[in-house]
């Protein structure tokens, strides 16, 4: 008989366990002293100061935690400096982040346009932990255990009473600035796992949960650190049999935990404590009875973007089973591997990915995944567009050419890894080529019907480089000069691009279905553009959409940028 329940057979998973126990211990001990001097604020900031050292890290290719780690040490540091100063430490701790989170906005907007990478740490992933994770939850454990034991009298005093604490010479600035690094080193340590935006789901609400009904700091350490364990543990369980995001499942727990708790506390004196529990199991009950399902397909198909996706069930057809990871409308830029995605990834006989940075965590997620499949890069050997710098567009599926090699390509994979089926894969390509070849003539036709003065485009993303290319349009400039949609315009980049579409006379501005269209609405407003349609970006749209299919999408955007360009629909 097994010992672990059935989720933590998976290897991703028991390393994810095996993080979640290294951090139960620094995080339940630390976070008794986090509640206990009033720390909440400080100790979520420092995980969200990390930003800008994660985008320094993914900008000049060293490991993350080092970033992190050197951006929180600096803002805990000039906190400690700043502390008692005139201003209170809520405000200290406010202007700091702002000044982290500010830098690390035009690290990631102006400086590396940076891309998935950082994202992931925002968010955490605790599916995808490393061994050098495991050592840093170690490490920082092992600091709050011992400094816990060096300095816990100094940090109590001051904890209860501060003034009565220095009256009796027990001043311990020292030991606060050790606290205020402890906490940092703990707060990125368990960034991997929860990310920077949901840390206090660790460091904060259990300690909370359990002051509600202790005030005996041994005890109330002991059963927070037990209750971290439980709870990171029951998370990510739940979090692979719901297929929901780890970190966030997680927190949601803890968060649902603490609820409870007070819902008990508030009603104990009533004698109601059985009816809360009742109502707490009710509601877990149906979570923890959720499952997944197999695929019972002969070959095991992953495709990484929604393009991948649909041209992977459009060639393979019967005895393949496709897991499709990005999901439409999304942008790809924001993903986060889901549970079901690794487990997909872990057991696929091959995985097709898109290229470029769209999809470059696939690599990696597979490796992580314990995956031997073939990884194919659909975008290899297909005539490419380069941006402004030389760096590769990765947007290719916007030439129908592309297209067609792609499916080719793809049929050809498929037909070595199930010989069996060739014939059915090869006629599938072969008549899904004569669609893409349609279409690709009907909106070479509709193009010509936009007077070539007016051939000019500005969209809020750098994704239609093929399009235009292939239908003869220009790309006169795009509302988010960095290659990730997350990035932000700075109001000089929005003046210079209003300046352009008065001057080169663009009657449309385009905004994505991926991303916000409110910078799109803005600049359009400043040069007295109109604003146009939707423009399908990054991904593809939902099923009952006209862009749910990589033909739908193409011939949807021709007829919304003719639209838009002549405010005449395409003759028919």
């Amino acid at each position: 008989m097994d010992v672990l329940p059935a989720p933590f057979d998976l290897p991703y998973v028991q390393r994810g366990l095996a993080e979640m126990l290294l951090l139960s211990v620094g995080a339940g001990v630390l976070g008794c002293w986090i509640v206990l001097r009033g720390l909440a604020f400080f100790s979520h900031a420092v995980g969200s100061a990390a930003f800008p050292g994660l985008v320094l890290a993914d900008g000049l290719g060293f490991a993350a935690p080092l970033g992190a780690l050197a951006a929180a040490g600096a803002f805990a540091l000039v906190i400690f400096a700043l502390e008692g100063r005139r201003l209170g430490p809520d405000a200290t701790t406010a202007v700091g982040l702002a000044g982290m989170l500010a830098l690390g906005v035009i690290l990631a907007s102006d400086v590396f346009r940076s891309g998935s990478g950082v994202e992931t740490l925002l968010f955490g992933s605790v599916l995808l932990v490393e061994p050098r994770d495991l050592l840093l939850a170690g490490l920082a454990s092992a600091a709050a255990l011992a400094a816990t034991h060096a300095l816990g009298g100094v940090w109590l005093a001051r904890g209860f009473d501060p003034a009565a604490a220095a009256a009796l010479g027990i001043r311990g600035r020292l030991a606060d600035g050790v606290l205020f690094a402890v906490v940092a080193l703990a707060v990125v340590s368990a960034l991997s796992a929860v990310g920077a935006l949901l840390v206090a789901a660790l460091m904060v609400v259990p300690a909370a949960t359990v002051r509600l009904w202790t005030d005996r700091l041994g005890p109330w350490q002991l059963m927070t650190v037990a209750l971290v364990a439980l709870e990171g543990t029951a998370g990510l369980a739940l979090s692979v049999e719901l297929n929901a995001p780890p970190g966030a499942t997680i927190a949601t727990l803890a968060g649902a935990v603490f609820a409870v708790a007070a819902g008990a506390r508030a009603l104990r004196a009533r004698g109601r404590r059985r009816l809360v529990a009742a109502v707490a199991a009710a509601a877990l009950v149906p979570a923890l009875a959720a499952c997944g399902s197999e695929d019972g397909s002969d070959v095991r198909i992953v495709a990484t973007t929604t393009q991948a996706g649909n041209l992977a069930r459009v060639v393979s057809g019967e005895g393949f089973g496709v897991h499709r990871i990005l999901a439409p409308n999304t942008d790809p830029h924001d993903y986060e591997p889901r549970p079901d995605d690794v487990e997909a990834l872990a057991s696929a006989d091959v995985i097709f990915r898109s290229g470029g940075d769209l999809d470059e965590w696939v690599r990696e997620a597979a490796g992580d995944a314990g995956s031997d499949a073939d990884v194919v890069d659909l975008s290899q050997g297909l005539p490419h567009l380069r941006r402004a710098g030389g760096e590769l567009d990765p947007h290719w599926w916007r030439d129908p050419r592309n297209v067609r090699r792609a499916a080719a390509r793809m049929a050809d994979t498929l037909a070595r890894t199930a010989p069996g089926r060739r014939e059915q894969v090869e006629r599938r390509a072969r008549l899904y080529g004569v669609l893409v070849r349609a279409a690709d003539v009907e909106i070479a036709r509709c193009m010509r019907t936009i007077p070539r003065a007016q051939r000019k485009l500005v969209t809020d993303h750098d994704s239609l480089g093929y399009f235009a290319d292939r239908y003869g349009l220009e790309v006169v400039g795009t509302v988010i000069p960095a290659r990730t949609t997350l990035a932000q315009p700075s109001a000089g980049e929005l003046a210079r691009l209003a300046d352009t579409i008065e001057r080169e006379r663009v009657p449309a501005v385009f905004p994505g279905t991926s991303a916000g269209a409110d910078a799109a609405r803005a600049v359009a407003r400043q040069a007295g553009a109109v604003l146009g349609g939707e423009l399908y970006g990054d991904t593809l749209g939902t099923e009952d959409s006209r862009g749910a299919t990589v033909v739908g999408m193409l011939v949807a955007n021709a007829g919304t940028i003719v639209r838009g360009l002549t405010g005449r629909p395409c003759a028919t």
